[in-house]
């Protein structure tokens, strides 16, 4: 892989200098706000449904129009990233928010949720490509995967955000006060971003923005470069599983796929979320230390994540609680190994076309995540005689990850070859791991 030490990351090959940290502490509070903001329609429920007295299947198209929106967004905010830089595209992302959810307050009838939740979307997708903007600029390229694992672990406290003070003040002040909160906070985000964040160091060399008949010319040299198919070929075989069981399925898998009590259920999602949080920052060292193996550590974690499903599977149910747990464990690890990806897309691609690539690549775990979740909903209508989704229905749905686990290896193996091929071309030999691990030495 290529792997220059750019001029934009000013702080030196050592340490990010205290600027670096103060800019991406707002980054992170844009993310987080953009989390909360994404979650918010999630923990209302019962509530939404009685304002728009619609369906829990017509609020549930809500959710899949908005990661609709959001997936489908990626590349082209990549290449306004390119040409406008993160600290405008963040401001923009928190006002887009903040108008969806001025319209949510206010709202009460479904077309005008719909659109709402579209903004909210559309916002969603500006911001998280934009603060790794942040990071690759600011920070040395050997910090950058360990702190872009950081801004996605921290971002995850938009859930609580969400689910502890926005639902105090839906139940308590009312609908109208608990959005309107939500998009104040968002105008704030984008006034702070205006003002404190800055897409370059000072002294630094700074990349020319894109002209506008460059920009499809960005966009057919990042897809075409082998180590940009490589991250998203990453993110999309790491990120689906985890995502499918985190927000779809995972709960009423537990409770009615496996008989647990829906306490218990809820302890095993906080379980993941803590493997999460402390297999981020492991797996983001291990990127730094060994980049010529990132392809390898993503074929490992997808091998997890598939031992742990074929061993549940394999079980009638209800399996065992500890294998449950195992599975758990095992999922978790699929967030931080997405992350995995956006490092291809930074160290195989030039400044100017980062974030066209950072926009490819995160289209693929949010995609292979909608095909799982569609497809098993569909097995399980299909398998499921009355309302009640059978354990036996739930054992058959999940099988359908196979395909998209064929799919997603069989990208990462061609792309690998074919980004290996490039790197030999620049020098850069990479030893079999075999040979490497033999000589006691991993090549860095």
């Amino acid at each position: 892989m290529h792997t220059p030490q750019r001029p934009q990351d000013g702080t030196g090959a050592g340490k990010a200098a205290p600027a670096a940290w103060a800019l991406w502490g707002v980054g992170v509070l844009a993310y987080v706000v953009a989390v909360l903001h994404r979650t918010s329609f999630g923990v209302v429920g019962q509530d939404a449904a009685d304002r728009f007295g619609a369906s829990a299947g017509i609020l549930a198209t809500f959710t899949v129009l908005q990661l609709l929106v959001y997936a489908g967004l990626q590349v082209p905010v990549g290449l306004l990233l390119d040409r406008f830089g993160p600290r405008r595209m963040v401001a923009a992302g928190a006002l887009c928010m903040a108008a969806g959810q001025a319209i949510m307050a206010f709202s009460t009838a479904v077309p005008t949720a719909v659109l709402a939740r579209v903004l909210v979307g559309a916002g969603d997708a500006m911001t998280f490509i934009s603060v790794l903007g942040v990071v690759t600029t600011w920070f040395p390229g050997r910090q950058v995967p360990l702190v872009t694992q950081l801004t996605g672990l921290l971002g995850q406290l938009g859930q609580v955000l969400s689910a502890v003070p926005l639902v105090a003040l839906l139940h308590g002040p009312g609908w109208s006060t608990a959005f309107g909160s939500a998009s104040a906070l968002g105008v704030l985000v984008a006034v702070l971003s205006l003002a404190v964040l800055r897409d370059a160091p000072p002294g630094a060399e700074r990349t020319a923005s894109v002209p506008l008949a460059h920009v499809g010319r960005n966009l057919v040299q990042a897809w075409r470069h082998p180590g940009t198919r490589l991250g998203l070929w990453s993110h999309f075989v790491t990120q689906f599983s985890s995502n499918t069981f985190a927000l779809m399925w995972g709960f009423p898998y537990l409770v009615s796929g496996q008989g647990m009590a829906p306490a218990t259920a809820s302890a095993l999602l906080t379980l993941f979320v803590l493997m999460n949080v402390v297999s981020g920052p492991f797996i983001g060292r291990l990127v730094g230390r060994y980049p010529l193996r990132r392809s390898t550590l993503v074929l490992g974690i997808v091998g997890v994540n598939v031992a742990v499903w074929a061993a549940v599977l394999a079980v009638p149910p209800p399996a065992p609680a500890w294998l449950l747990v195992v599975l758990v464990l095992g999922l978790a690890l699929g967030g931080p190994g997405a992350m995995i990806g956006f490092d291809f897309a930074r160290t195989f691609n030039p400044p100017g076309r980062q974030g066209t690539a950072t926009g490819i690549v995160n289209v693929g775990g949010f995609v292979a995540a909608l095909l799982a979740i569609l497809l098993i909903g569909l097995v399980l209508d299909a398998m499921s005689p009355g309302r009640e989704f059978t354990p036996e229905a739930f054992r058959a749905a999940w099988t359908v990850q196979a395909l998209i686990w064929a799919v997603g290896i069989a990208g990462v193996l061609r792309s690998r070859v074919l980004a290996r091929r490039v790197l030999a071309e620049e020098g850069v030999l990479v030893r079999p791991l075999r040979e490497a691990l033999r000589d006691r030495r991993v090549p860095r």
